[in-house]
């Protein structure tokens, strides 16, 4: 089992593929098998680097609250430790997120930023119109943190899945290797909750990047993620932003080919 060590934990990591390097950053609950689906195909012509973050199924869960800035440390590691700057960084939820962080603080070691759905509800946080859905979610998220706060991972991990991330009914459907990485992940997901700035990003700094992004969200996704990638688009000097047709918040697990296309013409572009 391949692990690095980085900023003082270990992390599993896979390699595959020649080309422009290409590193994909998963979100919570989940880890680098989410990119399973894609990455045979990325791999045909990219040098694509797959990780666990941080307190994530195969890698080390370090002691003590953690902040989505280790995480973006930890992506900045990986990208020297391996010579792939500049890379091209696709990020998908908190990865989304994590790799939005480190573009505007290290912007060099970005080729090209894709970014599906990053859950920066803190910036759209005064819409109106939002409010009052956004106020339901985090009630919903309540309930999810005191499930795990009880020890109730697997109660936690599919009140998310089914309540707050993909919709009723989807728990069932998930395959078993993606229900025991959620459950096993769980943890993570509560510390990750407890970091006051997880919701937030400084778009004052995003414009310090200034290559090419793209900036997609679902079609069946809930209405905060347009607005949110609205926002960012707004920030960002070179972004494009996309609607994946018929998608939702991990487009790579249920519409593979539709990600991989999308990303695929936008790196080719960029």
């Amino acid at each position: 089992m391949p692990l690095v060590r980085v900023n003082g934990v270990g992390l599993h990591y896979e390699l595959a593929g020649d080309g422009d390097p290409l590193v994909l950053v998963h979100g919570s609950w989940s880890d680098h098998l989410t990119w399973g689906s894609v990455v045979p195909d990325l791999a045909e012509r990219y040098r694509v680097l797959v990780y666990d973050r941080r307190g994530h199924s195969r890698s080390e869960r370090p002691a003590g609250q953690g902040a989505r800035t280790e995480d973006e440390q930890d992506l900045a590691a990986l990208i020297e430790t391996f010579d792939l700057a500049p890379a091209h960084v696709a990020g998908n939820s908190f990865g989304a997120s994590t790799a939005l962080g480190l573009a505007a603080r290290r912007p060099e070691l970005f080729r090209s930023l894709a970014a599906h759905e990053p859950p920066l509800m803190g910036i759209v946080a005064e819409d109106p119109d939002l409010r009052p859905l956004m106020r339901t979610m985090e009630e919903k998220l309540e309930s999810v943190r005191a499930h795990l706060r009880a020890g109730e991972d697997l109660a936690g991990a599919e009140q998310f899945v089914d309540e707050v991330a993909l919709g009723p009914g989807n728990w069932e459907q998930l395959p078993d290797w993606l229900r025991d990485a959620l459950v096993t992940n769980a943890p993570t997901f509560l510390d990750e909750l407890a970091d006051p700035d997880w919701l937030f990003l400084d778009l004052a700094r995003l414009p310090d990047y200034t290559g090419p992004a793209l900036l997609t969200n679902g079609t069946e996704s809930p209405p905060w993620f347009p607005a949110i990638i609205s926002r960012l688009g707004e920030a960002l000097p070179r972004a494009e932003v996309r609607e994946l047709a018929g998608a939702g918040h991990v487009p790579h697990v249920s519409h593979p080919e539709d990600y991989v296309r999308s990303l695929t013409g936008f790196l080719d572009a960029a």
